[in-house]
């Protein structure tokens, strides 16, 4: 039996848990034996501790799922994807996500930069993808993340955005001064290459 339960864990997709989804898992809704097995586990090197709540079955998790379920909801967004993108040429060695509060901290040896974003945004799933067991933005609307937060910002490279996706996504935001600036970069990026 108790087998069973470190392969039930071992055969999820997921590579980070929290102890809610452990007690899904193994279906034990005593939270104290759950905890004291995930204890045993840990101390006989079957299962790894990632930070107070959050485990894996071992070193080599994914840091943007554990980024994404340390606060959710939250996706994965801002210069972590525009990086990955070609769109900023700076690098970033945090994860960037969009949460429902600010804050940085650091997990494991790496630093987790959460933003702000309105209730209304973070939970509307237009531009968003789910990829490996947590969601992550679009360039188009990591794009339009950054572009909501910031007055003014470099983009090094936006000829590979999808003006088109852009502008589909770009209603969920609600607000004129950000249509506005959109417009502008948009602009500015067919006079570069034009």
């Amino acid at each position: 039996m108790k087998k069973a339960l470190i392969l039930a864990i071992y055969n999820s997709k997921n590579t980070v848990f929290s102890i809610k989804d452990i007690a899904l898992i193994w279906g034990e809704s005593n939270a104290r034996l759950v905890k004291t097995r995930i204890y045993r586990y840990i101390k006989a090197g079957k299962l790894y501790a990632i930070r107070k709540g959050f485990y894996a079955k071992d070193k080599n998790y994914n840091k943007y799922e554990l980024a994404a379920k340390i606060y959710t909801p939250s996706y994965i967004s801002f210069e972590t994807v525009l990086a990955r993108a070609g769109i900023t040429f700076q690098y970033y060695g945090q994860i960037f996500v969009a949460s429902y509060l600010t804050r940085e901290i650091t997990v494991d040896g790496q630093t987790h930069s959460y933003k702000k974003i309105k209730d209304a945004i973070l939970t509307d799933k237009t531009g968003i993808e789910v990829k490996d067991n947590y969601f992550i933005a679009s360039p188009e609307r990591a794009f339009l993340d950054v572009v909501y937060l910031n007055k003014e910002y470099h983009f090094d490279n936006l000829i590979n955005i999808d003006w088109n996706k852009v502008y589909e996504i770009l209603p969920i935001y609600d607000n004129k001064r950000m249509e506005e600036r959109v417009k502008r970069y948009k602009e500015a990026t067919q006079k570069e290459f034009a």
